[in-house]
Parts: C-alpha cells; sequence; structure tokens
C-alpha cells in the first residue's frame, strides 16, 4: 500500500478500509492546527491507487467502506472523484460508500447535480472540519470561510442526500468568548443536518499561531470549566436530531449523547465534573497531551 506523510483518520471510521488518495492539505492556514504543515498537498497517481485497490482487492474483498485518506480530499475535481469512484467499483464490487475529510472550500466549486452525482456513486460520509459556527471565532482561527459559507454549502449536500459530520471546538473562541461562540454555532448547525457532531477541544501546541499568539498575550486561553460549560451551553442550544461525540482525548471529560433524548443527562454529567473537579487537575491533563492522534 501507498502512504506518505501523515496518514490520519476519524475515531469513527475505525472500521473503513483505508487507502491513500491525496496526501497533505490545500489550505494549511489554521491557526491551531500543524498536522500537514510541512506537507504540500499531491493527489495519487491512478496507477498507486489501483495498485492499492488491487492489493485491498486480495485481502479485503467484501470491503464495504473506504475512507480516503489527506487532509481534504474533497478538493479534488469533479471528474477526479468520479474516476476514482468508478474505479472502486471495478476493484470492490461490495463497496456501498466512500467516505473523507472535506472542507467547506472543497464543496463552493461543486454544483448540486455533481454533487447527487456522486453521491450516486458512492460518495458518501464528509467530515468537515467547521470547528464553529461563529464568524468572529472562524475567522481568529484562520477556516477561510463564514458561517453563510457553512450554511449555503451544506444545504447543498443536504440537497443531494451527501451525509456528513460537523466538528465542533471548544475554547477556539479564547477566554470569554466561549458562550458567544456555543450559541452561535448551535443556531447555525440547527438549521442544517449533520448526522453527528464530534466535538475536541482545543490544545496548543508549539508550531502553531494561536500557540505564538498565546505566548505573546494576543490570545488567551479559555479555562477548563469554561470549556466544559461552553460544550453545556452548546447542547443545550441545538435543536436538532443528532450524535454528539466529545469523547476524543482532547475533551478532559469524554461524553456522547443522542440529542436531544440525552441532552439533560450529558448536561448534568459535565456539571457535575464541574463542582467536583479542580482547575488545575484539568488543565495538568492539558498540559501532558503530547498529541491527539
Amino acid at each position: 500500500m501507498y502512504f506518505t506523510g501523515r496518514t490520519w483518520r476519524p475515531p469513527y471510521e475505525a472500521h473503513s478500509v483505508i487507502i491513500q488518495a491525496t496526501a497533505g492539505c490545500t489550505y494549511r492556514k489554521c491557526r491551531f492546527c500543524n498536522l500537514y504543515q510541512n506537507e504540500c498537498f499531491r493527489m495519487s497517481p491512478m496507477e498507486e491507487f489501483e495498485e492499492d485497490l488491487a492489493e485491498i482487492k486480495r485481502y479485503q474483498p467484501y470491503a464495504r467502506r473506504l475512507f480516503f485518506t489527506g487532509a481534504n480530499p474533497f478538493a479534488m475535481s469533479y471528474e477526479n472523484l468520479k474516476l476514482r469512484a468508478l474505479t472502486v467499483r471495478d476493484y470492490l464490487i461490495k463497496c456501498q460508500s466512500i467516505a473523507m475529510f472535506a472542507s467547506i472550500r472543497d464543496i463552493m466549486d461543486k454544483e448540486v447535480w455533481q454533487l447527487r452525482k456522486l453521491r450516486a456513486m458512492g460518495i458518501n460520509g464528509l467530515s468537515i472540519g467547521t470547528e464553529s459556527g461563529d464568524d468572529e471565532t472562524l475567522a481568529l482561527a484562520g477556516k477561510g470561510y463564514t458561517a453563510a459559507d457553512i450554511l449555503e454549502q451544506c444545504r447543498k449536500l443536504d440537497e443531494a442526500g451527501i451525509e456528513y459530520y460537523f466538528v465542533y471546538m471548544t475554547g477556539l473562541a479564547g477566554k470569554g468568548a466561549g458562550r458567544r461562540n456555543a450559541v452561535n454555532s448551535a443556531a447555525l448547525f440547527s438549521q442544517l443536518n449533520p448526522y453527528f457532531i464530534s466535538v475536541d477541544s482545543l490544545t496548543l501546541f508549539p508550531g502553531t499561531e494561536l500557540y505564538r499568539m498565546a505566548q505573546t498575550g494576543a490570545f488567551v486561553p479559555a479555562g477548563e470549566k469554561e470549556r466544559l460549560e461552553e460544550l453545556q451551553i452548546f447542547i443545550r442550544n441545538l435543536q436538532i436530531r443528532t450524535h454528539l461525540l466529545a469523547n476524543s482525548v482532547s475533551n478532559f471529560y469524554p461524553v456522547t449523547a443522542y440529542l436531544p433524548k440525552e441532552r439533560e443527562k450529558v448536561v448534568s454529567e459535565l456539571q457535575y465534573v464541574m463542582e467536583t473537579v479542580s482547575e488545575e487537575e484539568m488543565a495538568a491533563y492539558r498540559r501532558n497531551l503530547k498529541e491527539l492522534g
């Protein structure tokens, strides 16, 4: 199998077969991220891609779901995605879906009719690192798009029937701004249909722009209890049926919930943690995080 650079997949794709379609990131300007900062974006040559598919066919001929690697393979053109999706079918006749990371920017150059065709070819399951739905926070994080862009592009996915998943990041707005971020993000997400929302908590790593800003005082990180309160507010304000997965290693206290059914249960759990665990203990946990993988 051909794998170059950072190979990263979400925890919820653990049972998917991984294949390299791209490597690196087309953007590399998010101020909190250093995952792909030294990797230029490249598409895997079709020869390599087909060799990998042939190897998968030998070992897992009945694979039902593939996950394309790279920070945002959906940045590929419609024609390139179409070619790869159809090639997958040539090798893996049982494959039902092809998932991958995507950015809001990657959807902008694709028409709804193209998205519908990609869905018909099996592309379904886009992990979108929105991180926020609040314009001030999106600008601070250097995401390169606005809340209105998220709304417009994800409505195209809804119209095309493509399943997608959001990421929300507590603490990203900085100290004192978590409530605004939570309320505005929940209001935006509630106008869309993410199958689930994965929640991370901002962890500053050397080499990122936000880390440098924190060192100079230009960015003041939110405290740990403020982040848990932000998550509570976010959950309380979400007005859609969705799965919430706040169980990555970046979260001090992992929780999962099906909303709205389990809303009060998870809000109470978070309240209990805030009342029984000290800020110092939570902060120590954050300091000891060396990586999120």
